[in-house]
């Protein structure tokens, strides 16, 4: 399967719009975990995958190859992986994601509690 690349079709969209590239992207297994992983500095491969709780080494090395074409990982004279300024930058993006979904979550969570949810 070929990198997602703005302006090339992609999954949902056949113009390749740049945020759609970028949902294929970090729709696929692992890639999030992967840049999750990296945000706090370079790792070896090694490390990486036990971080990722031993994915398999051949969709982790697939995972990085297209991080590392979508310029969002880069992989260090010594031979680790970590973020590009670029991989940084789409980390603090994501960040106000993670914080809304605590909240979605929370708020499933109560309305679980309060036995099921609203009547619509």
């Amino acid at each position: 399967m070929a990198s997602p690349t703005p302006g090339r079709p992609v999954r949902g969209s056949t113009t390749g719009r740049p945020l759609m590239a970028a949902l294929d992207l970090f729709g696929r297994r692992w890639t999030l975990r992967v840049v999750w992983e990296l945000k706090e500095g370079s790792l070896g491969f090694r490390s990486l995958q036990q971080r990722c709780d031993n994915m398999s080494s051949s969709v982790l090395r697939q995972r990085l190859l297209e991080l590392v074409d979508a310029c969002l990982v880069e992989q260090t004279p010594e031979g680790q992986y970590a973020l590009t300024t670029l991989g940084k930058d789409a980390y603090r993006a994501l960040r106000p994601l993670v914080r809304w979904s605590d909240g979605w979550a929370a708020e499933l969570a109560e309305r679980s509690r309060q036995g099921g949810g609203e009547q619509t």
